[in-house]
């Protein structure tokens, strides 16, 4: 048996079936010319000689007696590929509106925690001839990065795939459940050992709380009554309420080399660009409903504290809350607010995030937790209360190369992740390849519009994308300004006028057409209150660097 940590227990007893914790992956495969066989079967039979590479695969949960601590891992002896594996077809004509409605039906369902909590989704009936496979696992598996690995454990770089080692024999041990006695004995001994390990980490966590508190006075004092907590607070706005178990799924393509681009023009982070155009589609889409709060929005992003090289399956994840700068109209004075934030928020992390504990003992977790998760949602407390920040943002480090499944060509990497009560909107990036690939799920009660918000971010990047070459087009021409004669006559004058001519002679790089959206983005969102989406886009392979259009899936 292997304990779950504190961290990957949350997600457990944070779930309810209005808020379901799993996260999952759409992916467009093209099939190879010519076939004709049944994918879906031979998709089982590549997935059977393949789950003895990721432990997610294989692991359920064996419960504590009265639940009076957290669960763990086991092995299945007796998995079902046939409750894992599954099959939709859908009906014509096989739209991409049809396609993302099927992913946010099969994403609003709970996993069945008597099972291992994973499943794969092959959905045919495309009328490009396309197939798309969805998969869902529980985030009590994995966290972002996590997954990636988990990802390479499944796909293959090269269409005829790799040879896999069978999997190692195992003694079976026949046993559905664990004995009550051997639960219990587990349950004290890991108890024992996380409190000893928390009361090591207590001095460094309080002296890391302590640094955050502000500065009073010029002799470094802190206290926290000169905290105001207000300032802790984001404004509420549509996206925060109590959710529903009801979903709306849409998925945009921008070039990656785009993002790269811009980045390094406006001397940004790529993270901060990707805030940037979530937080400029916000302001458009808010605006255009006249719902758009004085106070500027801010976005929970997810930091990863996996040391590198570390692709254990769990969690190892901590939370910076970033200013959006929604309030500001100017795109590239937006963009600069943002980054001031984040590297400040950012610096703040690294003085404590050693001191972050990713496994605490709380006793009776699972009901006390469980309890007081179902009492807040089914309470609806979120649609008064404050809320910590508007939205989550993530952006997932993906994987730059080309991948195939089960010889099929993977075309996209949209990633589904989790809304949650008081945060009704969830925005995760990952690279694939060439492109960047927007994932943005929501509760469809609080944004039946969800694909409006899509155009707008295409909308918001492209202008962004104009900026910044504007900038760089003029940064360059002033570089290449010859200096006044007067400044010829010394020597250091003349160094620096001849590093200019040569700057001035080298040609101007190429820029590429911005990312289009298929078909054109509106020109302004509709009233929100409306039928769920609009038509999707067909996807296609991923768009070049300086593609003239990039495929979205809406």
């Amino acid at each position: 048996m292997k304990h779950l940590s504190g961290m990957d227990a949350l997600f457990l007893h944070m779930e309810s079936a209005e808020m379901p914790t799993h996260v999952g992956s759409l992916h467009v495969l093209q099939l190879p010319e010519g076939y004709d066989g049944d994918f879906f079967e031979e998709v089982k039979q590549y997935l059977t000689g393949r789950l003895h590479l990721a432990t997610v695969f294989t692991r359920k949960l064996a419960f504590m007696p009265f639940d009076l601590s957290d669960p763990v891992w086991v092995e299945d002896e007796q998995l079902d590929l046939e409750h894992h594996i599954r099959h939709i077809t859908l009906s014509k004509p096989g739209s991409n509106r049809q396609l993302q409605q099927a992913v946010a039906r099969s994403h609003a369902s709970l996993l069945d925690r008597s099972r291992p909590l994973w499943e794969v989704t092959i959905i045919d009936g495309l009328r490009s001839g396309e197939v798309a496979l969805y998969a869902k696992v529980h985030h009590a598996n994995v966290d972002g990065q996590a997954g990636i690995e988990l990802v390479r454990s499944l796909f293959d770089d090269v269409p005829s795939g790799r040879v896999i080692p069978p999997a190692q024999p195992r003694l079976r041990r026949n046993q559905y459940q664990l004995g009550v006695a051997e639960l219990a004995g587990a349950a004290i001994g890991n108890a024992g050992r996380q409190y000893v390990k928390l009361a090591k980490m207590l001095p460094d966590m309080l002296r890391a709380g302590r640094s955050m508190l502000p500065v009073i006075g010029d002799g470094n004092l802190r206290n926290w009554r000169s905290l105001d907590p207000r300032k802790l607070l984001a404004p509420r706005t549509p996206l925060n309420v109590a959710i529903t178990n009801q979903r709306s799924f849409a998925g945009r393509t921008v070039p990656l080399a785009e993002i790269k681009d811009m980045a390094r023009q406006l001397d940004v982070s790529f993270n901060d660009v990707v805030m940037a155009t979530v937080s400029g589609a916000l302001r458009r889409y808010l605006k255009a409903s006249g719902e758009l709060p004085e106070k500027p929005l801010t976005a929970a992003a997810p930091v990863s504290l996996r040391a590198p090289g570390d692709d254990t399956a769990n969690n190892q994840v901590s939370m910076l809350v970033v200013d959006l700068a929604t309030d500001e109209a100017d795109p590239l004075q937006r963009l600069q607010r943002i980054n001031a934030s984040s590297t400040q928020r950012k610096a703040a992390m690294n003085k404590f995030r050693s001191a972050i504990p990713m496994d605490f003992p709380i006793f009776a977790a699972p009901w006390l937790l469980s309890g007081m998760a179902a009492m807040y949602g089914r309470s609806r407390l979120a649609n008064w209360m404050p809320p910590p920040a508007n939205l989550v943002i993530s952006n997932v480090t993906g994987i730059p190369a080309q991948l195939y499944f089960a010889g099929a060509k993977v075309l996209c990497y949209y990633p589904v992740s989790i809304p949650s009560h008081g945060m009704a909107l969830n925005v995760t990036v990952t690279s694939y390849h060439d492109r960047l690939d927007y994932g943005l799920i929501a509760c469809r009660r609080a944004l039946p519009d969800l694909n409006d918000l899509g155009d707008h971010l295409l909308a918001e990047h492209r202008r962004l994308l104009e900026l910044a070459r504007k900038k760089a087009a003029a940064a360059a021409q002033d570089k290449g300004v010859d200096k006044p004669a007067s400044q010829k006559h010394s020597a250091a004058a003349k160094a620096v006028a001849s590093k200019q001519g040569e700057a001035a002679d080298k040609p101007a790089a190429k820029a590429g057409n911005p990312a289009k959206a298929l078909p054109k983005a509106r020109p302004a969102a509709p009233p929100r209150r409306k039928a769920n989406g609009a038509a999707a886009q067909q996807p296609s392979p991923a768009p070049q660097p300086a593609a003239a259009e990039a495929t979205q899936v809406q």
